[in-house]
């Protein structure tokens, strides 16, 4: 699905190097590169303030720890999505609401999200899913108008942007009250481990999230607020700051690699391509439609032919045994409940080739034609 190998070989000289320095000064926590990479981060987003820390699942856990909810306060989210974004919003007693998505972006519904605020309703977290961000002109909009934060999970997207209707452009994660994401290693921006980001423009934020992430210290010993253990660790840092530089032009090649697998399957009978909002998606991943009750098939024909795939996600989050909740209505999810059937995804990354994406698309139309 990611050639992580064919990528470090056009950086290798610049991580090793990184990584030896790293080995020979031994400052393995908070380095020089932790404090560089954020910087560096923050001019590439425009954003005021990047807090680094061990994993993007930390990362929204802290970010809503940052905002002062409480237990038993709304949060709505989207039900496809990967169990990480409900699962924070569990382990902080806050209550997860889970909303439909569009059926053509994947992302979160704007008209379902207003139906679903409540009085107890504190934060949306919208997920820009598979590299392309949500509706936030809309969400900012509901947000402002219930008095709610706005909670990006940009695990999938850093790269991509957002354009509003004045023509502004922001970078995905940088419009909510705070945003997150991860560097897992399959990311458009991915290190060699863990990783992870906040990011947010709130001076006063921003100074409550450093803390937290250090178990709650501004100075060694001093125990400010109530924080965790969540730090990039220096190597993986490195390793970002090699790739920061290149993110547009790996951003650049995932689009086109996209624009051959859709160039080659548009028009065939039951395949339906990304759906696209102007030139924003990144492609995390390239995910088509099977609409007529092959997907499986295709998943097993492709194993068989040696092609990599992923099926994200085949459980709704509303149907998942630790979030199952008597307030959920199947009649509430029929584009959730439709896309579990349907999704696919083929091998999305920098490295992909003609070659290899003509075998790829002609063993899918073959199959699902078949």
């Amino acid at each position: 699905m990611v050639d992580l190998n064919g990528q470090y070989q056009e950086i290798k000289e610049q991580v090793n190097t990184s990584i030896t320095n790293i080995l020979e000064s031994s400052a393995f926590i908070n380095g020089s590169d932790v404090k560089e990479f954020q910087k560096e981060l923050e001019d590439y987003l425009g954003v005021k303030h990047v807090i680094p820390c061990g994993n993007g699942t930390d990362a929204l856990q802290i970010a809503m720890m940052g905002l002062g909810l409480k237990p038993g306060d709304e949060v709505i989210t989207a039900d496809f999505t990967f169990a990480a974004t409900v699962e924070v919003i569990a382990l902080l007693q806050l209550t997860p609401v889970l909303v439909d998505v569009e059926p053509d972006s994947f992302n979160i519904d704007v008209a379902a999200i207003e139906k679903a605020i409540t009085p107890k309703t504190k934060a949306i977290v919208p997920v820009h899913l598979f590299g392309q961000c949500a509706n936030m002109e809309a969400i900012l909009e509901l947000a402002s108008k219930y008095d709610l934060f706005v909670i990006e999970d940009n695990a999938q997207a850093i790269g991509a942007n957002y354009s509003f209707k004045n023509g502004q452009k922001r970078n995905a994660g940088t419009m909510g009250h705070v945003g997150s994401t991860s560097f897992f290693p399959s990311k458009n921006l991915g290190c060699y481990g863990d990783g992870g980001a906040i990011f947010t423009n709130d001076d006063d934020l921003a100074h409550t999230l450093r803390g937290m992430v250090n178990h709650g210290m501004y100075v060694r010993y001093h125990h400010d607020v109530i924080g965790v253990n969540s730090r990039l660790d220096t190597i993986q840092a490195a390793v970002l700051r090699a790739k920061l530089p290149k993110l547009d032009s790996y951003c650049a090649a995932r689009k086109a690699a996209a624009e051959k697998y859709t160039s080659a399957l548009k028009g065939q009978d039951h395949i339906v391509t990304p759906f696209i909002v102007g030139d924003s998606h990144v492609f995390h991943q390239y995910t088509l439609k099977i609409t007529n009750g092959k997907r499986d098939g295709l998943v097993a024909h492709l194993a068989d032919k040696g092609i990599p795939c992923g099926v994200y996600y085949p459980i709704p989050l509303h149907k998942q045994k630790a979030y199952l909740d008597e307030r959920y209505k199947e009649e509430d999810f029929p584009v959730t409940n439709q896309l579990v059937k349907e999704v696919i995804s083929l091998p999305m990354h920098t490295e992909l080739d003609d070659e290899q994406i003509n075998f790829i698309t002609s063993t899918v139309i073959d199959y699902v034609n078949g």
